[in-house]
């Protein structure tokens, strides 16, 4: 689409929340001849994916407690190549074309360009189930180079880690991959704050020494993804919980950590934890107002949360597709921003 920006002249207040339904059907009522049976409503095919089924698109809003501005996500199916960004009213104002599919995130720069991870790598032949031998596992590496592809940095996670002190925490994963680096965001001292999923543990690593010299694990987490530092110093994430050491019932959470003393001052979860609940995938986003935008990326759900925890605005990816195999609608990110921000990147265009 060629619009930036659209409007809307609906007015709703915290008292008139905005609800959007995929349709509704009327049960018995009134009409026809005194006595007269109802007719028997025609058979309607049930719709079988669940989510799907459970309706997309805007599905909530209240425009006087929310940060007011637009979204941008990237769904996850196989085939996708396309980047949208949505106003509060779930409408598309934006899109961008991309050469690579699928999406796996984007994001806009300080430039007020779009970064954009696709996906191009793909290896053919061989014998399957050959890729392993003698117990060897993958583990991540950090790189940064200059965008002439110079290597300007390096930081090797098994050079920092032990696999005995470091385990994978789920008895069931597997083991041809070991730590699963899923986030790494810059702090505002230039040392680095990196989440590994598959030992559930996020660390602090010093720029100049390559030093953990931060590290916290589980639990309290379990297979959490994208930390990042907030501007009062804490730490928020998104804590998956696929399999939590401490607790019965797997269940999401978005959790704020102050790092002096590791503990928990500020956390989203539902009442029966159960009902939030993403293995993979999702972010939590501060916005400017406090609120907290939450992609529960599992089910492309995002929904923004007051530091009350009331939900104040909600909605669903609706563009579904083939990931493999199965028909989904899931976001690996997703984002937040002011019209401030639009404008400065529709400059850069």
């Amino acid at each position: 689409m060629d619009a930036w920006v659209s409007s809307t002249t609906a007015r709703f207040t915290r008292r008139n929340l905005l609800l959007i339904t995929a349709g509704a059907t009327a049960i018995g009522g009134s009409g026809g001849a005194a006595g007269q049976s109802p007719a028997t409503p025609a058979s309607t095919r049930i719709e079988p994916v669940t989510v799907k089924r459970r309706g997309a698109g805007l599905r909530g809003y209240d425009p006087d407690r929310t940060f007011a501005g637009f979204t941008l996500f990237s769904p996850l199916p196989s085939t996708n190549k396309t980047v949208y960004l949505i106003d509060m009213q779930g409408n598309v104002v934006h899109t961008w074309q991309m050469p690579y599919p699928p999406g796996q995130s984007g994001y806009l720069t300080d430039r007020g360009t779009l970064f954009y991870n696709g996906q191009i790598a793909k290896v053919e032949g061989g014998r399957p189930g050959t890729e392993y031998d003698n117990g060897k596992m993958d583990a991540p590496y950090l790189v940064e180079m200059t965008t002439d592809g110079k290597i300007v940095w390096e930081w090797r996670s098994w050079e920092h880690l032990d696999p005995v002190a470091d385990p994978i925490t789920a008895i069931q994963d597997d083991r041809d991959v070991w730590t699963v680096a899923n986030g790494v965001s810059e702090m505002p001292d230039g040392n680095l704050l990196l989440s590994f999923r598959d030992i559930s543990t996020v660390v602090m690593i010093n720029r100049e020494t390559g030093a953990i010299y931060w590290k916290l694990g589980a639990p309290p987490l379990a297979g959490q993804h994208a930390p990042y530092m907030l501007a009062n110093g804490n730490v928020l994430l998104f804590d998956n919980g696929p399999h939590r050491l401490d607790q019965s019932f797997p269940h999401s959470r978005v959790i704020e950590i102050d790092p002096t003393n590791k503990v928990i001052v500020w956390k989203f979860q539902e009442p029966r934890v159960a009902d939030f609940f993403s293995p993979r995938l999702s972010n939590a986003p501060r916005l400017p107002n406090g609120n907290t935008l939450i992609n529960e990326g599992w089910f492309g759900r995002f929904f923004e949360v007051a530091r009350d925890g009331e939900i104040v605005w909600e909605y669903v990816n609706p563009y579904f597709g083939l990931r493999q195999n199965f028909v989904v609608n899931a976001v690996q990110r997703a984002y937040r921003y002011g019209a401030d921000e639009i404008a400065k990147a529709r400059k850069a265009t």
